[in-house]
C-alpha cells in the first residue's frame, strides 16, 4: 500500500507535497520520495523511514518548481531498498518523467522477461519501472499517446502520478482499484492525492476522484481529461474502508468513517453478547466500536491506549518480555478493563499472533470475559492489487475455522462480519463496486498465481 500526490501550478509546489505526504503517511512507512521540476529540471529527493525524518527545511528548499510529485511506499513488489523508492525517474526519447504508483501490476514479470530480452536495463526490481520502460519504447511520438499505449500492455491495480517537464498526469486503471482523488488549491493549483485528508491539510477543494480508466492531464493552458481504457466493471478495494484510509477521509465517493461506523452497527446486530463494555483496538477499531456500542447500547470505553511513537524499535531488553513487540504499542487501562466483561472490536484477523497478545493483554487486566469482534469477514486469500497480505499458508482463516482461530487467540467469543453484512455498511448490497477477493478468493481479473509474481507484500 502507498500514497501518491501530484502538485501543479503553486510556486512551492514541494513543499505542498511533503505536507500531502505526511497526511498521508499511514499509507506507507518505508521509504518516501518527492520530485520537483524547474525550467525543464528535475529535482529529486527520497529516503528510507518517515516523511518527516527525510524531508527536513533545507531539503525542501532545493526542490525548486511549480510541479512536483510525491510518494510513500510500503512495499508491494520488490525489494525493500533505496533504489525502490519512488517517485521512479527517467530522462528518455519522451523527455524527463517521474512516476508515483499506488497498487500492483500483475503481469509486471511478464512484461519485464520480454522487455529485458529486448535489451532494456532495469535499475530497481518494483514493478512500476515496466511502465517507464513501455512508455520510452512507445512508437507513439506524443507523450499522452505513448502512456495510453504503455498502460494497454499492464494488467492489474495502479494509481499513477506522472510528471513531464511541463505538465502533470494523474491516471487510474479501468477497474478502479485503487483511490485517486482531485482537488484544486487556492491559487488556483491543482492536486491529485490517493485521500483527501491531504486536501485538508492544503486547503484544496475536493473536486471528486479520477475516473475508471480516466488521463487527467494538467498544464499551463488548463485540465483536459482523456479516456485512455474504456472503464471496466468497478472493483474498488474494500479494505479502503475496513482499514486502510483514515476516516477523515473520502475515498470512492464515500465517507470512511461513514462506512466504518455503519460496520460496527452491522456487527451489534449480527454478533451480539452478554458484555458490560465496548473496547477498540485502536486506532483502526474506533469508528467501528462507535457503531458497535450505538445499536448494542453498551458503553463505549477506552480500554486500550496506542503509543502514537513506537514506530520501529532496535532495541529490546536482554531478559525475554512477553508480548513486547505488541506492548510497545498498545497499553491496557486497568481501572477501565478490570472486572469487566469486553467486547473487543478490531478492523481483522491476519495471521492471529497479533489479536492473541491483545486478548491475553486484556485478560492479564482483569477482563472477565473477552469476546472478540471482527468488522469485517475473514481473510482468506492474498491481495494482488497492493494490500500487503502474506501468502494464502500463512492467513489463518485460509486454514482454520472460526472456533479453531478463537481457541488459537483465547478469545471466549469470535465472530466476524458478513460479507453480506459488509457490503451493506460499506453502501454496495449487491456487490458490483468493490473487490471482495481477499474474503472469497474470486479475482476480478485473470487469476495470478502467486509463483508468477511472488509474494504479495503490499
Amino acid at each position: 500500500m502507498c500514497a501518491i500526490i501530484g502538485v501543479y501550478g503553486n510556486s512551492e509546489a514541494a513543499k505542498l507535497t511533503y505536507l500531502g505526504l505526511y497526511a498521508q503517511q499511514h499509507r506507507g512507512q518505508e521509504s518516501a520520495g518527492i520530485t520537483s521540476c524547474d525550467d525543464g529540471r528535475l529535482y529529486a529527493h527520497k529516503g528510507m523511514g518517515h516523511v518527516a525524518e527525510i524531508f527536513t527545511q533545507p531539503v525542501l528548499a532545493g526542490l525548486r518548481g511549480n510541479i512536483a510529485a510525491g510518494h510513500t511506499r510500503y512495499a508491494t513488489a520488490g525489494e525493500t531498498a533505496l533504489k525502490n523508492a519512488q517517485p521512479l525517474t527517467v530522462t528518455c526519447n519522451k523527455g524527463i518523467l517521474a512516476i508515483s504508483h499506488n497498487g500492483n501490476l500483475t503481469n509486471a514479470r511478464d512484461v519485464r522477461s520480454r522487455l529485458e530480452a529486448g535489451g532494456s536495463i532495469f535499475q530497481t526490481t518494483s514493478d512500476t519501472e515496466v511502465i517507464l520502460h513501455l512508455i520510452a519504447q512507445s512508437r507513439c511520438r506524443d507523450l499522452p499517446d505513448a502512456v495510453a499505449d504503455a498502460l494497454r500492455q499492464v494488467e492489474g491495480a495502479y494509481s499513477l502520478i506522472l510528471m513531464a517537464a511541463d505538465r502533470l498526469f494523474a491516471i487510474r486503471d479501468p477497474r478502479g482499484f485503487r483511490p485517486l482523488c482531485h482537488g484544486t488549491l487556492p491559487d488556483g493549483g491543482h492536486v491529485f492525492a490517493s485521500e483527501t485528508c491531504a486536501f485538508d491539510l492544503l486547503g484544496a477543494q475536493y473536486q471528486g476522484e479520477v475516473k475508471q480508466g480516466e488521463m487527467v492531464m494538467v498544464d499551463a493552458k488548463g485540465l483536459v481529461v482523456r479516456q485512455f481504457a474504456e472503464p471496466l466493471p468497478p472493483a474498488h478495494c474494500i479494505f479502503e474502508h475496513v482499514y486502510f484510509s483514515r476516516p477523515d477521509s473520502v475515498v470512492f465517493g464515500r465517507p470512511v468513517a461513514e462506512s466504518r461506523e455503519l460496520l460496527g452497527q452491522q456487527l451489534a446486530r449480527e454478533a451480539p453478547a452478554d458484555a458490560d463494555i465496548v473496547v477498540p483496538v485502536p486506532d483502526s477499531g474506533v469508528t467501528a466500536a462507535l457503531g458497535y456500542a450505538v445499536v448494542s447500547g453498551l458503553p463505549y470505553r477506552v480500554g486500550l491506549i496506542r503509543s502514537h511513537y513506537a514506530g520501529r524499535t532496535f532495541i529490546e531488553p536482554e531478559q525475554s518480555i512477553r508480548d513486547f513487540g505488541v506492548k510497545l504499542k498498545l497499553n491496557p487501562v486497568r481501572h477501565v478493563l478490570e472486572g469487566q466483561r469486553v467486547i473487543l472490536v478490531d478492523d481483522s484477523i491476519v495471521r492471529g499472533t497479533t489479536s492473541r497478545k491483545i486478548v491475553r493483554m486484556v485478560r492479564e487486566a482483569g477482563a472477565k470475559a473477552v469476546h472478540l469482534r471482527i468488522s469485517c469477514p475473514p481473510t482468506i486469500s492474498p491481495c494482488y492489487y497492493g494490500v500487503d497480505t502474506p501468502t494464502k499458508a500463512e492467513l489463518i482463516a485460509a486454514n482454520s475455522t472460526v472456533e479453531e482461530i478463537r481457541d488459537f487467540i483465547g478469545a471466549d467469543s469470535l465472530v466476524y462480519l458478513s460479507l453480506e453484512g459488509l457490503r451493506r455498511a460499506a453502501g454496495d448490497p449487491a456487490g458490483s463496486r468493490f473487490c471482495n477477493a481477499c474474503y472469497t478468493g474470486q479475482y476480478p481479473t485473470e487469476l495470478v498465481l502467486e509463483s508468477q509474481i511472488g509474494r504479495a507484500r503490499g
